[in-house]
């Protein structure tokens, strides 16, 4: 948001507290696209002249976070050797490396979605090792696609290669698999990035999704994106969850804008409905399967790619009012102050700017 005093004063905590020094077993996934990610991105933002923040700048700083997220990558790299497949175990020890009793199944979106943190890292670094190995583990899932629908499962055996999970769909357990090919593409410019997404939009086109063939024309239902199994796109279940909601951002990205203004508005009706997504709904029902919301911000990062592509206020409009659902129906206190407490009003008006632009 431009707040420079409290990210230097953040980075400064980080830099002085965090050790990754742990005799403590962690989710590769996790591990990655939250705590690398986050290290790899301040990083940025300090050195980046062309950040679009402000003066976020750190009298003295010398590559820590970098220094920090090399470190933490490298206890990561444990997951990826000793299988068969490339495909990386799903959860390492950070000191020890992975547990002996570790599960051999990994879910795609959780061994596929590594590229965009550990290719940065390859980059910034010049050691191709991280790169290499997440971009192995995403051509492993890859090749292990049905040649009859070109789909994925969302269960795999990393040293068999068997699918365990069947089931095709955008939700939990592939979701950010599609999400990182076209991604990966953006910020390396590989070709081969592009070209499995490509093939793979077709695939979730042709057998996944439902509805009337374009979004604002003709009669039937509008789309939407179901559950099918991998090798024969036959229907699996009738719910949908609220993973998805990344989708409509995703078809922005591809240029597939109408598409996704169609899906966005499935998705913020349900939103409207309940005053946030649960996790599952079920479309044929028109109905909740599973009643919580933990803080997803899939159909948030959707709503904002939209209003960068369109420019529509009423995009503003849809952020505004999840923001305001989250006010209403999750905030909680913490510590002696409310949320209103710790966002001043200057914060308050830098977040105003920076959405409006």
């Amino acid at each position: 948001m431009g707040n420079s005093s409290e990210f230097q004063k953040a980075v400064k905590l980080v830099i002085n507290t965090v050790s990754f020094d742990k005799d403590s077993t962690v989710q590769v996934f996790e591990a990655t696209i939250r705590v690398l990610g986050s290290l790899l991105s301040a990083h940025r933002i300090i050195t980046d002249s062309k950040q679009p923040f402000g003066d976020m700048t750190i009298k003295d700083y010398d590559n820590e976070l970098l220094y920090m997220a090399h470190d933490l990558a490298v206890r990561l790299l444990p997951a990826f050797e000793n299988t068969k497949t490339g495909i990386p175990y799903p959860r390492v020890n950070l000191k020890t490396g992975v547990p002996p009793d570790t599960n051999n199944e990994t879910c795609t979106a959780g061994a596929g979605s590594l590229l965009v943190e550990f290719g940065i890292l390859s980059r910034l670094l010049g050691d191709s090792t991280f790169e290499w190995v997440a971009r192995r583990a995403v051509k492993a899932l890859w090749n292990l696609r049905s040649n009859d629908t070109g789909l994925l499962g969302n269960v795999v055996n990393i040293q068999t290669g068997h699918w365990v999970g069947k089931q095709s769909g955008l939700g939990a357990g592939l979701d950010s698999f599609y999400e990182y090919l076209l991604k990966s593409y953006i910020l390396f410019g590989e070709k081969e990035d592009l070209e499995m997404f490509n093939a793979a939009y077709q695939s979730i086109q042709n057998y996944l999704r439902r509805g009337r063939e374009a979004c604002n024309e003709g009669e039937g239902d509008p789309p939407l994106y179901v559950n099918v199994n991998m090798f024969s796109g036959q229907l699996m279940n009738t719910w949908i969850d609220s993973l998805q909601a990344f989708f409509p951002g995703l078809q922005v990205l591809i240029g597939d804008v109408e598409d996704a203004i169609c899906l966005h508005a499935f998705y913020y009706a349900i939103w409207k409905r309940y005053g946030a997504l649960p996790e599952r709904y079920n479309w044929q029902l028109q109905a909740p399967d599973v009643l919580f919301y933990p803080l997803r911000p899939e159909l948030v990062e959707s709503t904002y790619l939209l209003y960068q592509a369109t420019k529509n206020p009423f995009y503003l409009h849809v952020g505004m009012d999840i923001l305001q659902s989250l006010e209403k129906y999750t905030k909680v206190k913490c510590g002696y102050a409310t949320l209103h407490h710790v966002i001043d009003k200057s914060t308050e008006d830098r977040m105003e700017s920076f959405f409006s632009q």
